[in-house]
């Protein structure tokens, strides 16, 4: 007869805890930032087809770090629990606080539960037409929940990044100068200059007339923004 070797509570948690923050390291970080019309979501993004950046529902974003495969599981997840609320009740009762509770607690039934847990953390982001009704929901891979306000920075280098909004942001900025400075931002820790075509960016703006929110910003407009 075989006997598994005692691992302590603690020791378990630290040791998945420590596996989860080596894969969303290796990750290239998102930032997340509020600006005057609503909200930003841009990351550093080679691919044109793996996005890390999306629509959850008519006012919510959604973007993600760490395995892909993860995340895109999560966002998916996301979308069919918006609908279905959305749907059995109405389109306004779909909130982003409600979905980053749902993401709190599926991520802290799998780092507690499985055996290996998700190498992921998620950004939820809401907004609506008053000028300061913006929401940023932080999930990380044990289920812990933050409410960020003005910016948050995740994945790879993110306390670096986090470091560098604190100097330079500015609640008031534009979408042009948002974009900008978070390009700028992403490439510090490395000391870079980042290529347009590598950006990947989503925004929620308010002033748009029809009821979804969210849209890409296309290779040509980021360029415009970061030769302005």
């Amino acid at each position: 007869m075989s006997f598994m070797p005692y691992v302590s509570p603690d020791q378990l948690m630290k040791d998945r805890s420590e596996y989860a923050h080596k894969g969303i390291a290796r990750g290239r970080s998102v930032i997340g930032l509020e600006f005057a019309d609503g909200l930003l979501f841009i990351a550093e993004n080679p691919s044109a087809t793996l996005h890390k950046i999306s629509e959850i529902y008519d006012r919510i974003a959604f973007a993600g770090v760490g395995k892909y495969s993860e995340f895109e599981d999560l966002r998916i997840a996301g979308i069919r629990l918006a609908d279905l609320r959305g749907y059995s009740y109405g389109r306004e009762d779909v909130k982003a606080r409600d979905l980053a509770n749902a993401y709190s607690q599926a991520l802290s039934t799998i780092f507690t539960q499985q055996m290996k847990p998700y190498e992921v953390e998620i950004l939820v982001g809401e907004v609506n037409g008053e000028v300061d009704g913006t929401s940023i929901y932080h999930v990380l891979f044990d289920g812990s929940v933050t409410d960020e306000h003005g910016f948050v920075a995740i994945g790879g280098h993110a306390d670096d990044l986090t470091e560098e909004l604190k100097e330079r942001y500015n609640a008031g900025w534009d979408l042009a100068t948002a974009v900008k400075t978070a390009v700028q931002v992403l490439g510090a820790p490395d000391q870079r200059t980042i290529e347009h075509d590598h950006i990947e960016s989503g925004v929620l703006e308010r002033s748009q007339s029809r009821r979804r929110k969210f849209r890409r910003l296309t290779d040509d407009e980021i360029a415009g923004f970061l030769a302005g």
